[in-house]
């Protein structure tokens, strides 16, 4: 899987969806970056959108209510693991505390990357955010 995936969906007024991903399959478990050829066509639509006149409105990453969500289990998580690596410390649990620390970190790396990319955000045709783009 890929670490860094890109996705845009476009969302019609009416309800349906398009989604245009940044990666292709190329067996059942591996997927193939397109990101040049996907940020070529990103940045293309837009200047045809805006050459267009469009009124479309253009928001990134995850939706408001779900991105708090994912903040707040994400902030239970560390205060979580912080109880249980002081409790480590207190009770001289080494191996356990350096477990709790090598999860955290791991844990920081991935979700953390991820809720950082993808906060929300509004946007213009003029500038689209670098977060956004491989």
């Amino acid at each position: 899987m890929q670490a860094k995936r890109f996705r845009a969906e476009i969302t019609h007024r009416d309800g349906r969806r398009l989604n245009v991903i940044s990666t292709t399959w190329q067996t059942a478990t591996l997927m193939v970056p397109q990101s040049e050829i996907y940020r070529t066509f990103i940045t293309a639509l837009h200047a045809r959108l805006a050459a267009a006149g469009s009124t479309a409105r253009l928001t990134g990453g995850l939706g408001r209510m779900v991105y708090a969500a994912a903040v707040t289990v994400m902030a239970v998580l560390a205060a979580a693991m912080a109880v249980l690596l002081v409790r480590a410390l207190v009770i001289t649990e080494w191996s356990g505390a350096l477990f709790l620390i090598g999860f955290a970190a791991l844990f920081a790396w991935q979700v953390g990357g991820f809720v950082i990319r993808n906060k929300p955000q509004t946007y213009t045709f003029a500038e689209i955010p670098r977060a956004l783009l491989p």
